[in-house]
């Protein structure tokens, strides 16, 4: 966890509830990551999922 995830973080709208997987999200914004899972709700954000 970098600051610069903190960041993020407090930026996101809360479409999800679940502080880990807002957590993961923010990582993924930040770093440009892939998200691996098969909740829909990460749909709502600007990341990209696989499966």
């Amino acid at each position: 966890m970098k600051l610069s995830h903190i960041w993020t973080l407090d930026t996101l709208p809360y479409y999800h509830k679940d502080p880990f997987d807002r957590l993961l999200i923010s990582q993924a914004i930040t770093d440009n990551l892939i998200i691996l899972g098969v909740d829909s709700v990460f749909d709502a954000y600007p990341v990209q999922k696989i499966w």
